[in-house]
């Protein structure tokens, strides 16, 4: 007879896997007097939104000798003065885990699609610990498949999601594949896709479509109002959706590195 055996669980926290939006700092070169012009510039143009963010710094696409001259210490630095919060890197390589380790930062390896990873340039998606989920927060049951694991021999396809009610502020609603929104997405909410985004109404809030890579999702809205926009980690904020047809139905979708906004 086999013995039982009873685990006894922490009644004090609990510790969940969830998908947080976190802005990806691509290196493209490392000369720093360039990436402080260039960042200076970027926040802004809208210091409320970049304000707090928490950031994560990738290197993958950084040259090998380039590499040799990076201050990871000295970029952190600049980070935070623009009012960024750095939680992490990511890395390819070993390179860069001594000074992240030196100075208490995460170290992100990139997962099985390293192209469109390597391209990404800011929101990216990383899983890490959260408390539990409240009504503030709706996640996909479905389980998602995770960077680094085998594909799956004639997998079936991850069936479209269909959310019949209004997306309020507060909410956070993640699916693996299409999101279809029946009603509309208030500021303040955000909806994240691993595939295209569909929202039959307005669209208020954030709304961050192949966040696992997948550049040829699209977003779809009936009134395009929104925070933000992304897709595959290219994005746009809203003083630039201001100018790209405003409160008009649209559809987003990436062109080669460009996201272009026009209407349906």
């Amino acid at each position: 007879m086999s013995a039982s055996v009873s685990v006894s669980r922490p009644e004090s926290f609990q510790i969940k896997g969830t998908l947080l939006p976190l802005t990806v700092l691509e290196l493209r070169t490392f000369k720093l007097e360039i990436i402080d012009s260039e960042l200076r510039a970027k926040v802004a143009t809208s210091p409320s939104f970049f304000a707090g963010n928490p950031v994560v710094i990738s290197f993958e696409v950084l040259s090998e000798t380039e590499s040799q001259n990076v201050n990871l210490e000295k970029l952190s630095q600049l980070c935070r003065q623009l009012g960024f919060i750095v939680v992490g890197i990511k890395i390819a390589g070993t390179f860069f885990e001594a000074q992240a380790k030196t100075l208490g930062l995460a170290v992100f390896t990139p997962g099985r699609n390293k192209n469109a990873a390597s391209k990404s340039e800011a929101l990216d998606v990383a899983d890490t610990p959260a408390p539990e989920d409240s009504n503030n927060a709706v996640n996909d049951e479905r389980e998602v498949e995770q960077p680094g694991s085998a594909p799956v021999a004639n997998a079936e396809p991850i069936p479209a999601k269909v959310i019949d009610e209004p997306v309020r502020s507060g909410q956070q609603i993640y699916v693996p594949g299409d999101m279809i929104i029946l009603s509309s997405v208030s500021a303040g909410a955000e909806v994240l896709a691993g595939g295209s985004i569909h929202v039959y109404g307005p669209l208020r809030g954030r709304a961050l479509a192949g966040v696992q890579g997948i550049e040829s999702a699209r977003i779809f809205c009936q009134s395009q109002e929104a925070e933000l926009i992304s897709i595959a980690g290219h994005f746009m904020i809203d003083e630039e959706l201001r100018n790209a047809h405003w409160r008009e139905p649209v559809q987003a979708w990436l062109q080669g590195d460009i996201l272009k906004v026009d209407k349906i």
